[in-house]
């Protein structure tokens, strides 16, 4: 059973500006939540019991004021007789646990560096999940995206991506899976409508193997791009991973997939929320 889940939510969201000025990306609400809440709340129903939020370095975060207990409101709420309202106020289960650990968002850059972070901070080494903190899959009802991909894997050494089916004229935004066997076999980035292998879309969310996440800690650490040169993409190592014969298997989810890194898929994902 995999019980741990990594969490990138540091960076300053510069799509988002100005409001991520002062309010964090993945604290944008969504309905009566914020984004990131989304994924954890699946995450802990799914049996997941230790989260690590890779967060930025810049004070105070808000993400890590969300999941604490709020003493003051909770005694508001008491000597108002609202006690109805403190199992709202509550975001977390007391068998689940949250570690922060810090990314300075003027050095390393890219989609590998808070997994790598991680990984060493807290010495992870089993399998674990890993999900972007400004997306989500919306399945109300349905097997969630973390269900679908605990369910693909069949080893313990086994790694697993999520793919979103979508309209393969849109393609040429997304990285698109290769597959075969029901396994992975390339990420083709934003390719044509003519040269996409398939129409279903990497949503940056995964189970990494050991093996894996010790390659992409390998990767950041021997690699000194600068700024401007390349991102540390995640990518890199998987295709890697890969092509030295480490399974990755392909999950799919019936559910849709929400993201609010920009207004308009924030826009929408409110929608869709408040609408169901």
């Amino acid at each position: 059973m995999i019980t741990k889940a990594i969490i990138p939510v540091a960076g300053w969201g510069t799509r988002r500006l100005p409001i991520t000025k002062i309010i964090e990306k993945s604290m944008l609400p969504v309905g009566n939540r914020p984004l990131v809440d989304y994924s954890v709340q699946e995450l802990v129903d799914a049996g997941v019991k230790d989260i690590y939020l890779v967060i930025s370095n810049v004070e105070p975060c808000q993400v890590r004021e969300f999941y604490k207990d709020n003493l003051a409101l909770n005694q508001y709420l008491i000597e108002r007789g609202k006690e109805d309202k403190l199992e709202i106020a509550k975001t977390l289960p007391d068998d689940v646990k949250v570690h922060y650990v810090s990314q300075d968002p003027s050095a390393k850059y890219g989609t590998a560096v808070p997994i790598a972070l991680a990984v060493e901070e807290f010495k992870i080494d089993e399998p674990v999940l890993v999900f972007m903190g400004d997306d989500f899959i919306w399945n109300p009802g349905g097997e969630s995206a973390t269900e679908a991909l605990i369910k693909s894997v069949q080893r313990d050494d086994d790694s697993a991506i999520l793919g979103v089916e979508i309209d393969k004229n849109a393609v040429e935004k997304y990285g698109v899976l290769s597959s075969k066997d029901g396994k992975l076999v390339d990420i083709v980035e934003k390719p044509t409508v003519d040269e996409a292998p398939s129409n279903l879309i990497n949503v940056s969310k995964y189970i990494m193997s050991p093996d894996l996440l010790q390659r992409i800690v390998r990767y950041v650490n021997e690699h000194n791009f600068g700024p401007k040169d390349q991102e540390y993409l995640v990518t890199d190592p998987i295709d890697e991973y890969i092509k030295d014969n480490g399974v990755m298997r392909i999950a799919k989810t019936t559910g849709e997939y929400l993201d609010g890194g920009s207004v308009e898929g924030w826009l929408h994902a409110n929608n869709v929320v408040c609408n169901n």
